[in-house]
């Protein structure tokens, strides 16, 4: 590849970074409490209200079932009044984020299922509020599961990503096809699959070590 193919893919590799991160950041954000609702207020639960969790698990279900492409074009009116366009890089970070935030909320409600149901009791026993319950000891027992499904959300963005240059979003994935895929420049296809795949690699890295470190302790 030509320098300035070089530079491309340097700058295209950055806005990834930077659409993954922001948006992941801000599905952790908003996913980790509707995650936690989810959990709460299921029966028999810390704040059992059967109704709005299922009102909760349609509108999640809703939003997890539309592919990110289609999803992507649905919300341009949006994506426009939140930002004054649609295309580029930051324009992006909108249906990435509402992308996560349905898929994380789900993924932290499995995570807090999976504990047992004696450390809800045993929190009660002592005295402990919902709260309480919830902040020092359900989060707690389950922070390794959070940090695993924090990877996994990342690594699933850093997919839809790659689709978001296919409408002008920039990234590696606009680079793959302005340069790979419209000018069958196979070096370039093949230069953003190896920087994609590093990406993943570094994540799940970095994941796997924050699970490992808070197992043992």
């Amino acid at each position: 590849m030509s320098t300035n193919l070089w530079l491309e893919l340097i700058t295209s590799t950055g806005q990834t970074l930077y659409m993954v991160l922001i948006s992941g950041a801000l599905a952790f954000i908003i996913g980790l409490p509707l995650g936690i609702l989810l959990f709460v207020t299921q029966a028999h639960k810390l704040i059992p209200h059967p109704f709005f969790n299922k009102c909760l698990a349609v509108v999640i279900n809703i939003t997890r079932s539309i592919p990110f492409i289609i999803l992507m074009l649905a919300i341009i009116p949006l994506t426009r009044l939140l930002l004054g366009t649609s295309i580029g890089t930051n324009a992006a970070i909108v249906p990435l984020t509402l992308a996560a935030i349905p898929f994380f909320a789900r993924m932290i409600e499995n995570n807090l299922n999976e504990l047992s149901p004696g450390l809800i009791e045993a929190g009660l026993a002592m005295g402990a509020s919902p709260y309480q319950v919830v902040h020092f000891i359900l989060l707690a027992e389950a922070t390794p599961g959070i940090i695993n499904s924090m990877t996994i959300t990342l690594i699933n963005l850093l997919a839809y990503s790659a689709m978001a240059g296919a409408v002008g979003g920039g990234g590696l994935g606009d680079l793959a096809i302005r340069y790979g895929y419209q000018r069958f420049n196979i070096s370039v296809m093949l230069a953003t699959i190896v920087v994609l795949v590093a990406l993943v690699q570094c994540i799940q890295y970095m994941g796997d070590r924050g699970v490992k470190r808070c197992t043992h302790q």
